[in-house]
């Protein structure tokens, strides 16, 4: 489909962003369209993370704008801003599961603003973006025993208790063995594809790019923004920028 007909999502417009002084990402610009899987890729510190949180708002920018579903991210008003955070879930790095609450209180989680949802439906959303991660069984398990893999999918059912139409994962396969990484990747697909959410990935995962991406967009620190866009698969053969091929081509331990 021709990207000037598909529905933009998330609209990036010329970000600068600068961390104790230092300039991070300048002028940085691209769109994200509806039930796309985008990877923010890139080398370790080339400002993926940075460019996640700038875009989920913990961060604001110098200049620029970040626009989800048309509203500002970073100039919206309350009742805004409210929608704006309803309308996405993040898996972070670790989890960021809180390790004295079982596997369902911290699923439930973000449903504890949202006083109007009885504990019967409560109860059942658990249970059922649980069943979706296949952690169903492992409601009354603390984080500590789980395995990695497993603490990564926990987090993704609370992500996606309130069933937003957008997920930020923020490295998702760090500190995962392959077979696991391999088996989020696989989670990750079958929700995309059976639920038709919107996915921003933030990868410096080979393998993990090439299984899961509908595009890509690749950082460079130096360049202090975006060198490659476009499928993967075509631009480890295609692209013209050496750092490109270099990346894509690399070999995978």
């Amino acid at each position: 489909m021709n990207n000037e007909s598909r529905d933009v999502v998330i609209s990036v417009e010329g970000i600068t962003a600068r961390l104790e002084g230092n300039t991070i990402l300048e002028n940085v610009s691209f769109k994200v369209f509806r039930g796309e899987i985008l990877v923010i890729m890139g080398r370790s510190g080339s400002g993926k993370s940075v460019l996640m949180k700038h875009i989920i708002g913990l961060f604001s920018p110098v200049e620029g704008r970040v626009l989800i579903n048309g509203i500002d991210v970073h100039k919206a008003d309350e009742s805004e801003r409210a929608n704006i955070r309803r309308s996405f879930g993040v898996l972070f790095q670790s989890g960021g599961l809180l390790g004295s609450m079982t596997l369902s209180e911290n699923t439930a989680l973000p449903l504890e603003e949202h006083n109007d949802v009885p504990d019967g439906l409560r109860e059942m959303l658990v249970r059922m973006k649980l069943r979706l991660v296949r952690l169903d069984g492992h409601e009354n398990l603390l984080p500590s025993e789980l395995s990695g893999g497993m603490r990564k999918r926990a987090g993704l059912a609370r992500a996606m208790v309130l069933d937003p139409e957008i997920l930020f994962f923020d490295e998702p396969s760090a500190g995962l063995d392959p077979v696991t990484s391999a088996e989020l990747d696989s989670t990750i697909i079958n929700i995309n594809e059976g639920m038709g959410t919107t996915m921003i990935v933030v990868s410096h995962e080979l393998q993990s790019i090439m299984g899961i991406a509908h595009r890509v967009i690749m950082l460079d620190g130096e360049e202090k923004g975006i060198i490659a866009e476009g499928d993967p698969r075509e631009l480890m053969h295609r692209s013209s920028d050496a750092r490109v091929l270099n990346f894509l081509n690399r070999r995978v331990a």
